[in-house]
């Protein structure tokens, strides 16, 4: 080979190592400069790729940030994560507090003027592997998902992310979100907690997280759950004192069948409604998300988020293979908003984490769980139940708490967190509730309490 070849080789050699180990250089390959469908121009810079967490299995989880409005390096940075588990935080960023949000022809976006992005920054990331873009090159780690490795995995994420994007090191840090994130969220603050503790010079600052309609407690969960669907009219007397009788606690350990024929009796009374949401009407095409059902859970699915017909479009243009090039996705995937593989095989989900709960409160966090109370999945009640469960001091009365002069929802704050109810918000409040679910998030990075009383109430018209 001639001089003038092993040149050239070394120079290609030199540039990728170069590439690869330069954090700015990184940040350009990964940074996304426009969405197709996308007609209008952002005033923000967005990122979208890959981040390894596992080299010797192969495990990479795939992300998407979107810097802040305004002024991005003064504000704080949110990590996002969808529950199910298997569903795709991407897809809540699209329907929920994202700043894109899909139309109906699954083809082009629109931009979300209550997006979350506003305030933070924002940072998606599918976890665990087989979610959404997210993979894993030894396929049975699709098949041996489970809460400790999820919470070790996403670790691994934001210490090899950080490198990636240097100029959030010691940034505020907080954790966000919904569903089966109720496990998520205090699992990884805990693994973070643990891991600064054993890491002098830790590059992540957390601050605090906030969980909405959350599985905390399968005990509490449940019979917050059967009372919610009895207070509402959802079920009969009979069944209400069946499932409280035949659904208790020795249920969870030794499978019981006759509980199992009460909860398929509340099924079948509470009638074709969309349970994550039980006052507005389902899609009538409801055919994209599979509903997932697990014994440890509740009367009723927890796979998959709200279900409105937006889920179907937002399959579709995250399916489009534009769209997968325009975010850097590794050769053509087929996108799922929730993954049967992933859910059906989990492995470890403990039955409570109010323990965890319990142990970062002596940290000092800043702790907010909030809750749409019209959520038949995990209801306002199961939250409560667990809440009462961890025998707080109460240092602020229950009030509403208001927004543009109308009842925005409820309030109370104990010491070492603060429960917040979003008035007439479903499973996932961000998208049934925009703008109050904006208020919830600027009040919680402030550190200060629901807008208050107002001398003056709009009241609605008849």
């Amino acid at each position: 080979m001639s001089f003038w070849n092993w040149s050239f080789l070394l120079l290609v050699f030199v540039s990728v190592t170069w590439s690869d180990s330069n954090p700015i250089t990184q940040q350009k390959l990964d940074q996304v400069s426009n969405l197709p469908g996308q007609s209008f121009d952002v005033a923000f810079a967005h990122y979208a790729g890959y981040v390894t967490v596992n080299k010797e299995f192969g495990r990479a989880l795939f992300y998407w940030m979107t810097e802040a409005t305004n002024d991005p390096s003064s504000k704080p940075l949110i990590l996002w994560l969808e529950g199910g588990p298997g569903c795709s935080s991407l897809a809540s960023a699209m329907v929920n507090g994202g700043p894109f949000h899909v139309n109906e022809d699954g083809k082009s976006v629109y931009l979300n003027p209550y997006s979350w992005n506003t305030v933070a920054n924002m940072l998606f990331v599918e976890s665990p592997v087989g979610v959404g873009y997210s993979y894993s090159n030894t396929s049975s780690d699709i098949t041996n998902n489970g809460d400790k490795r999820t919470a070790a995995d996403t670790l691994q994420f934001l210490l090899n992310w950080l490198e990636r994007f240097p100029q959030y090191k010691g940034r505020d840090f907080y954790i966000a979100g919904q569903s089966y994130a109720g496990h998520y969220v205090p699992q990884l603050s805990q693994a973070i907690v643990r891991y600064n503790k054993e890491n002098a010079g830790s590059p992540i600052n957390l601050k605090g997280y906030m969980v909405g309609n959350a599985l905390t407690d399968d005990h509490n969960d449940r019979v917050g759950l059967f009372q919610f669907m009895w207070t509402v009219g959802l079920i009969s007397d009979q069944t209400y004192k069946k499932l409280n009788e035949l659904c208790n606690r020795e249920s969870f350990i030794f499978p019981s069948s006759e509980c199992d024929k009460i909860i398929e009796i509340a099924n079948q009374e509470m009638g074709g409604i969309d349970r994550y949401s039980i006052f507005t009407p389902p899609c009538p095409n409801n055919s994209v998300t599979k509903r997932f059902l697990k014994r440890w859970h509740n009367v009723g699915p927890i796979g998959q988020s709200y279900d409105p017909c937006s889920e179907e479009y937002t399959v579709i243009y995250f399916n489009l293979p534009e769209v997968q090039s325009a975010l850097h996705v590794n050769n053509s995937i087929k996108w799922e908003f929730c993954s049967a593989a992933v859910y059906n095989n989990w492995k470890d989900s403990p039955i409570s984490v109010l323990d965890v709960h319990q142990e970062l409160m002596t940290y000092g966090l800043r702790i907010w769980i909030y809750s749409g109370n019209t959520d038949a999945v995990i209801p306002v009640t199961s939250t409560r139940q667990s809440i009462d469960a961890l025998n707080l001091t109460t240092i602020g009365p229950w009030r509403a708490w208001y927004d543009d002069g109308q009842v925005g929802g409820w309030t109370q704050e104990y010491t070492g967190l603060t429960f917040v109810v979003v008035r007439g918000a479903g499973h996932q409040v961000p998208f049934h509730k925009p703008k109050q679910a904006l208020n919830l998030v600027k009040s919680f990075l402030a550190g200060t309490s629901m807008a208050p009383f107002v001398d003056k109430v709009v009241e609605s018209s008849p």
